[in-house]
């Protein structure tokens, strides 16, 4: 993992798979606001995903559309609009807080554990408040979802951590509702196979399953209409127009961005950059590393029930992995398609190539043959009797796609000031888990930066995702949070350990 981490971060490549969600591009996917990049910028934001058109929104929200703003704000994107892991992942606004919380508990304390998980659960409820009070039409729904468990160690785990969070929440907390269902239950209520096969060896074989709130969405429609918002509040967009390097002004206190288009001279810059960070930032080569993730979108089989739009969301979990899956629900276009990741484990080494890369423009085709065969399994059995059938006519799959996502030494994003640096700001690295992390991260960020880094914002947003030298020096270790382990070691009390 040492070597793959020192891979060099290089900026989005050209001509990435295309994605399921971009087909066919938003009408600001080459978005030039002004016809010439402006020279001067009171805040720069380098990305156009979901966090940074949500750190967009917060600068923006008080501002009416059409009104003079106070400050000018430029956005970089170094492709179409909003091309990067945002319009790239599933859709799933999914916490899971509870495989987390255990870690969580024992490396930082209880109270910052439901801290964590409280801020989850709010982001997942904001994103779906925020898409159906603004008629953002992104086919958000939220729903329950269901993880169906293969290994007995996650299985037992699962109820130890459940437990642990309901007591640590006020009864009856939503944060902290998860109900368990026997084998028979989610083969009778949730179609899967009791008898999902072999797989390395390894026999997949239903030890349970538990059930949350949860949700999804097209992360790339909410996202493009966000910015649409913030357009019209006066963001300067400018795509295809990708950030080179960022050089401190001999006054210390300002910045010039380059660009292939020229250059911006800035009193603040945002990166917003997620698994690309290291590319403009050399200081997180190694820190923050990139972590290839691939999807497929593929037809229901004859026999899946309601034709594929099954009312929940799923993810199958087994020994250090897992997949998860979206159904598209009624209404949205290609109703009934089952949108399912991950796979990386079945790859060579764990997947251990995928990590470092930035190479969005090709798939792993170990993980997809292990895709195209994963809902056969999971609904069908090995014996191919079961809910599945045959598959549609017009072949399984019909589109699949890769994305760079950004992950750090200890799980957790980083938020904040840059250390050692004025004007500078970040919101990166959110381990695969961005649709329950960056819109309250971005909230956040903003919050510092406008002054207001006080104890009302102390008292929902996590120490431990703030950005520091002391986390910027841990070793990289890979993807953390998969496996059933609880670290050893002493709680810290709140502190990043």
């Amino acid at each position: 993992m040492d070597e793959r981490a020192k891979i060099r971060v290089t900026l989005p490549r050209e001509n990435p798979t295309p994605s399921y969600w971009q087909d066919p591009p938003h009408d600001i996917a080459d978005q030039h606001t002004t016809k010439d990049l402006p020279d001067r910028a009171d805040i720069v934001i380098i990305g156009s995903g979901i966090t940074g058109a949500a750190i967009a929104w917060n600068l923006l929200k008080n501002v009416k559309p059409g009104e003079a703003r106070s400050r000018n704000i430029v956005m970089l994107e170094a492709r179409q609009a909003c091309s990067g892991a945002t319009g790239r992942n599933g859709g799933h606004t999914k916490a899971a807080s509870y495989r987390s919380f255990l870690e969580h508990s024992s490396l930082l304390g209880t109270p910052a554990a439901v801290q964590i998980a409280r801020l989850e659960y709010d982001n997942i409820q904001a994103i779906h408040a925020f898409a159906k009070e603004h008629n953002i039409p992104c086919d958000s729904n939220p729903c329950h979802t269901i993880d169906i468990v293969y290994d007995e160690s996650q299985w037992t785990a699962a109820h130890e951590a459940v437990a642990a969070m309901k007591a640590a929440f006020p009864e009856g907390d939503p944060a902290a509702e998860y109900t368990f269902h026997s084998p028979e239950e989610v083969q009778s209520k949730f179609h899967c196979a009791l008898d999902a096969g072999t797989v390395a060896g390894q026999p997949q074989t239903i030890y349970g399953g538990v059930s949350y709130p949860a949700g999804s969405i097209s992360s790339y429609a909410f996202t493009t209409g966000l910015l649409k918002l913030c357009l019209s509040r006066g963001l300067n967009l400018q795509a295809n127009t990708p950030a080179t390097s960022l050089m401190k002004n001999r006054d210390e206190r300002t910045w010039t961005v380059q660009t292939p288009r020229g250059s911006i001279w800035t009193k603040d810059i945002i990166l917003a950059t997620n698994g690309y960070t290291a590319a403009i930032a050399p200081t997180f080569q190694g820190v923050i590393v990139p972590l290839r993730g691939q999807v497929t979108a593929q037809r229901p089989g004859s026999k899946v029930p309601e034709k594929g739009c099954l009312p929940t969301t799923y993810s199958f979990i087994y020994d250090k992995g897992y997949e998860y899956m979206i159904p598209r629900p009624k209404g949205s276009r290609n109703e009934g398609d089952l949108v399912i990741g991950g796979g990386l484990v079945r790859a060579k080494g764990d997947g251990l190539e995928e990590y470092g890369t930035t190479d969005d423009t090709t798939v792993n085709e170990e993980i997809s043959d292990y895709l195209a065969d994963t809902l056969t399994r999971y609904f069908g059995g090995d014996d191919g009797k079961g809910n599945w059938g045959d598959d549609h006519p017009d072949g399984k799959v019909r589109k699949e796609w890769t994305g760079i996502m950004g992950y750090t030494p200890d799980g957790f994003p980083m938020v904040g000031a840059v250390p050692g640096e004025t004007g500078f700001w970040m919101s990166c690295s959110f381990q695969g888990h961005g649709m329950v992390l960056c819109w309250m991260c971005a909230k956040a960020l903003v919050e510092m930066m406008d002054g207001r880094d006080n104890e009302e914002l102390k008292a929902w947003f996590p120490e431990a995702f703030r950005v520091g030298f002391e986390r910027m020096r841990k070793r990289f270790q890979g993807r953390l949070h998969t496996s059933a382990t609880v670290p050893p070691g002493p709680a810290v009390g709140g502190q990043s350990a």
